[in-house]
């Protein structure tokens, strides 16, 4: 059984074929998915899926680049924090920084990351972080705000984990959970396979982050959950490891950090 800890199944490229891509993905071992919502709309499609889908969960929060240049509205900060506290809602997020795009001042990000932090911590539900370019503010921002589970918190996930081995230090310290995507399958990314290869095993994660970064094999492609498998077998490659073991460590772990009964 493999957990898809990552995805965006709402998005309209799905609109077409989405009940044949949960039955790929099913058939390929997928047997529990994360739908994470980027802003209010979103994060209301996460909700619905998960209501309607077996092993399906969500994640509600506003991504950095939909904050928008004067920030959220109050009502959509008072809506995703009402969402947060759904059932079927099992995470905050996905939040964070993203200095790769200009959109969104870097202050609002900033101020986006510390109120899903707060609120990650009001619900006690973990929080769901994206950094892109924004490596040394991501870390400061969590070190002073994060309620880690070491301290009996919620704790957090970095998502798509694209960084090495020297960054991926200051998250393990905050005892966060790690995920890797179809990124660490590229040629060029050596420094990623050394991250996947030396993250503790209790916080390891695997995804797709789908539509978005397919694995090698299906490079340039839609991505979709079945293509989890993928990233699996390059994880387990590198911390030489087996695939059923790897898919049956990030299934324990992600089961443990979205407080979700095992199967």
């Amino acid at each position: 059984m493999i957990f898809d800890t990552h995805t965006h199944l709402y998005w309209k490229s799905f609109d077409g074929d989405r009940d044949e891509v949960l039955q790929r993905a099913r058939d390929a071992g997928v047997t529990r998915f994360v739908v994470v919502g980027t802003d209010v709309e979103t994060s209301r499609a996460a909700l619905e899926l998960a209501s309607r889908e077996e092993g399906m969960h969500a994640s509600v929060g506003i991504h950095p680049n939909d904050l928008g240049a004067e920030g959220p509205s109050a009502s959509d900060l008072a809506t995703i924090a009402e969402l947060a506290r759904e059932e079927l809602c099992v995470a905050v997020g996905e939040t964070g920084l993203d200095y790769y795009w200009d959109r969104v001042p870097a202050a609002r990000q900033i101020a986006g990351l510390r109120w899903h932090l707060e609120l990650s911590a009001a619900v006690h539900k973990p929080v769901i972080i994206h950094s892109r370019d924004a490596h040394e503010d991501t870390a400061r921002v969590l070190g002073e705000g994060l309620s880690t589970t070491r301290s009996g918190g919620p704790g957090g996930v970095m998502h798509c984990f694209t960084m090495g081995p020297e960054e991926l230090t200051a998250y393990t310290a905050l005892d966060m959970y790690v995920s890797f995507s179809g990124v660490v399958t590229y040629p060029k990314n050596d420094a990623n396979r050394e991250a996947a290869r030396l993250v503790p095993a209790d916080r390891l994660l695997v995804e797709t982050d789908c539509p978005f970064l397919p694995p090698q094999v299906r490079r340039g492609k839609r991505n979709e959950p079945a293509l989890v498998a993928a990233v699996i077998d390059k994880v387990a490659e590198v911390r030489q490891s087996t695939a059923s073991e790897v898919a049956a460590t990030t299934m324990a772990n992600g089961l443990r950090i979205f407080g979700l009964p095992t199967d």
